[in-house]
Order: C-alpha cells, then structure tokens, then sequence
C-alpha cells in the first residue's frame, strides 16, 4: 500500500515556475516508476512526466518537455516536477501516480488526491 499527497501547486503568471512534490508512504514506493498526470476541465487525465525507480530513466510528454523536470528521492520518499515558462494551457489538478514505469494512467495503482495549477495570462 501506497499513500501519495501532492502539493505545490497554486495560482501562477504565465511565464513563471510551479515546483510540485509528491510525498509518498509505504515501504513499496521506492520500488515502482512514479508518473505526474494532469487533468484539466473537460479533459481526459493526460500524463506529464514519468521516472522510473532508481530516476535513472524519465519520459515527458511533448507538450512539456523542455521546460519541465522530474526527480525522485528516494530516501525522502518524495518525488518532485519542476515546471518552467508556464502557460494558460498548463491549468490542470496535477496528480502523482506510482506504479510501472508507464505513460498510461489506466497501469497506475496508487493515486494522489491532486494539487491545483492554475496559469493566468
């Protein structure tokens, strides 16, 4: 079993940063890929970022990459995602998933209630 909890996130100007983390309890989590989704209003959950259990292998969506980071650490349990130049379109409740390394939500056990991002132009 594995409990998540987001936070970080709030209410940004285009252009700025948001740095989310995700905290993680139970003693599995360390050992599955850990991905940050986001859903926006009247959208499907779509993936951002996925890192796999020791970070050594990531994956970003295009939408993002470039201009986002995923780390994980591993002795702090946490997991976190660095978003630069952010735009309106970004607005979405993140949400941090353990599981496989995966892209697909559907893989994905654990989840995390969500931390809002909103970006205003």
């Amino acid at each position: 079993q594995v409990q998540l909890v987001e936070s970080g996130g709030g209410l940004v100007q285009a252009g700025g940063s948001v740095r989310l983390s995700c905290a993680a309890s139970g003693r599995t989590f360390r050992d599955y890929g850990t991905g940050w989704f986001r859903q926006a209003p009247g959208k499907e959950r779509e993936i951002v970022a996925v890192i796999s259990w020791a970070g050594g292998t990531t994956y970003y969506a295009d939408s993002v990459k470039g201009r986002s980071t995923i780390s994980r650490d591993n002795a702090k349990n946490t997991v976190d995602l660095q978003m630069n130049s952010l735009k309106p379109e970004d607005t979405a409740v993140y949400y941090c998933a353990s599981g496989p390394y995966s892209s697909r939500a559907r893989e994905y056990v654990y989840w995390g209630q969500g931390t809002q991002v909103t970006v205003s132009s």
